[in-house]
């Protein structure tokens, strides 16, 4: 959520801000402000909207001058949706601009004691505060003034600053939220995210937490927030300009989708023999000896991730046979939870900024766990805090409804649980039948891809219905959970995923004539229960959109409409029965004329709790 660029270098810098920002729109914002400094002093112009809003602002002044500044969107968390509380804010003395992420929690306390000292706010944000606390430390060196007031500041920040006073400066500092400062030639670019810096360098060094970096056209200084010296290595960003440019696609979602089967081909390669049964997992090759002692999994995350965590528990209790939990990481760490001895927490994330996740990771690494993250961002904070874990590799996601990043982390949890299994109990044999299927499924992924049309027309038929179930069993209870979630982030439609069985428990009552129930309906262990459950939906008057196997004729007496998945082995079948519901998703968000790679209130990368 939020984006930050920010620039210093001897180039006009507007349009190198703009273009920065708009790379950064699928994280999640409601406003925009851009501040430069000109001839000594500040130029702020704000707007609420899409970037586009202030685009025509500084078009309609003739731009905006400077080599020195700082962009940003924000996601209102502290007072409303205005131009007031929209970024950068100033203070009322220095003349001082501060962009932020994250969330200062003190900043009542902080305002409070403020406003004693005479100083006049405008807007309701905890952001502005934090701007006048710099001013008010400000004693003629920025750096010193930022490192002050961040001694005062509790709860988590990325932030740029600049000053009228120190024309050719910009100080960048992080606690939990993502920065990162793109090293050029003669020039720097900050950015909460890699997107925003590529197109300029593909050097950058990642910040940790409390760090303070002094940047001028002539060099930077990283020092803690103590003014320690920090010594940075420079980092090659693993990113290509154009994974993230749109192409030939309608929109990044749609891209997103058809892009799976190249996605899983990077994920799997080089990490499975199937002749000899073999994973080979670098990431976690250093505690081999240590995890094949695992008595207990916890896996953490949150929306999609938890989704494919769920699918984790059933992957690790099935093919490994240690037991495991799923746990919604926003709740782990509040409600003082028991870790024994051998217990491996997994965070699971796209990001690897998530702040619930990260929080109940640093929970379970302190109460002696071994933590390990499947991530898809190299570099990120939680790959940085694991004592191990596997990269995704599905490339960069723009979408902010997650795809191909879902199938990445279930194939990645596949990959583990049989690199536990095969070192635990499970025959060579037995490893390399189910290694051979895994790499059959981008092939199968196509095939689904394929019918895209038929899929778009079934969603026709449903798209005005407000309230729609997704139902499955097994493995495909987390996955129905998923297809509830896509159709709900970017289509505005409610609907609810749970277990087929839970049906009868509650929501049975909400089914009326014509509702839609999507079931996850392939030939399993539980098949004939799953065809129960559609009976007593058809029993009620509601329609059954059925994910069936191929071949399976008898579905289409008790299914309105049926999307057809290839035979796989059902603990792969997540990977290959998500793919049409997330296609019926983003049908359905385009046919109700929705923005699809921006939904309303959402953000990509949630970095406060």
């Amino acid at each position: 959520m939020c984006g930050i660029v920010a620039y210093v270098g001897s180039k006009h810098c507007q349009n190198i801000l703009i273009e920065g920002i708009k790379r950064l729109e699928y994280r999640g914002y409601d406003s925009s402000g851009l501040a430069t400094l000109h001839n000594g002093k500040l130029i702020i112009t704000r707007a609420v909207g899409r970037v586009a809003s202030l685009e025509d602002k500084l078009e309609a002044m003739g731009g905006q001058p400077g080599t020195v500044g700082l962009v940003h969107t924000r996601w209102a968390t502290h007072g409303g949706v205005t131009e007031f509380n929209a970024h950068p804010h100033r203070d009322d003395r220095v003349g001082i601009a501060v962009v932020h992420n994250g969330i200062i929690e003190n900043y009542a306390a902080l305002k409070t004691l403020l406003e004693e000292k005479g100083h006049k706010f405008s807007s309701q944000t905890d952001t502005e505060v934090l701007a006048m606390l710099i001013g008010e430390l400000y004693e003629g060196d920025l750096e010193s003034a930022v490192q002050a007031a961040l001694r005062e500041v509790t709860g988590a920040y990325a932030i740029a600053v600049i000053c009228e006073r120190e024309p050719e400066t910009l100080v960048v500092a992080r606690k939990g939220s993502p920065l990162m400062v793109g090293v050029g030639n003669g020039e720097y670019v900050v950015a909460s995210d890699g997107a925003a810096i590529i197109s300029h360098t593909s050097q950058a060094i990642m910040l940790d937490d409390y760090n303070v970096v002094k940047i001028t056209p002539k060099g930077f200084r990283t020092s803690t927030i103590h003014n320690v010296p920090v010594t940075h290595k420079i980092h090659q960003l693993e990113l290509e300009l154009e994974e993230i440019e749109l192409g030939a696609f309608s929109h990044f979602m749609q891209k997103e989708i058809f892009e799976q089967p190249k996605a899983l081909r990077n994920t799997f390669r080089g990490r499975f023999n199937s002749d000899e049964g073999r994973v080979i997992l670098g990431g976690l090759a250093d505690h081999a000896k240590e995890l094949v002692k695992t008595k207990r999994v916890v896996l953490l995350g949150q929306g999609t991730a938890l989704h494919a965590a769920m699918i984790g528990r059933y992957l690790f209790e099935d093919l490994a046979k240690i037991p495991s939990t799923s746990e919604f990481a926003s709740e782990f760490r509040y409600r003082n939870p028991i870790i024994e001895e051998n217990t491996v927490a997994i965070a699971v994330s796209q990001s690897g900024e998530t702040a619930d996740t990260l929080a109940a990771l640093v929970e379970a690494k302190d109460r002696g766990a071994v933590t390990m993250g499947v991530i898809n961002v190299v570099g990120s904070t939680m790959a940085r805090e694991t004592d191990a874990g596997v990269y995704l590799r599905v490339g960069p996601e723009i979408g902010v409804a997650s795809t191909k990043a879902f199938v990445g982390q279930v194939a990645v949890l596949t990959m583990m649980a049989l690199w536990l299994g095969r070192r635990r109990f499970m025959g060579a044999n037995d490893c390399g039948d189910l290694l051979r299927q895994l790499n059959t499924i981008p092939d199968k992924m196509e095939q689904i891809l394929s019918l895209d049309a038929q899929v778009k027309q079934i969603t026709e038929r449903y798209v005005e219905r407000e309230n729609w179930l997704f139902l499955g069993r097994g493995y495909n209870y987390p996955t129905a959970m998923e297809g509830a979630l896509k159709l709900k982030e970017i289509s505005y439609i409610h609907a609810e995923g749970m277990p087929a069985a839970e049906m009868k428990h509650g929501p049975i009552a909400l089914i009326n004539e014509g509702m839609p129930a999507v079931f996850i309906a392939n030939r399993g262990k539980q098949y004939e229960k799953v065809m129960s459950n559609i009976q007593e939906v058809r029993a009620r008057g509601g329609h059954v959109i059925a994910i069936a196997t191929e071949g399976d004729n008898e579905i289409k007496h008790y299914a309105e409409d049926v999307m057809y998945i290839p035979d796989i082995p059902e603990c792969l079948s997540p990977l290959l029965a998500v793919v049409p519901m997330q296609m019926m998703a983003y049908h359905a968000a385009v046919l109700r004329g929705h923005d699809v790679d921006k939904p309303r209130n959402l953000a990509k990368s949630v970095t406060v709790e």
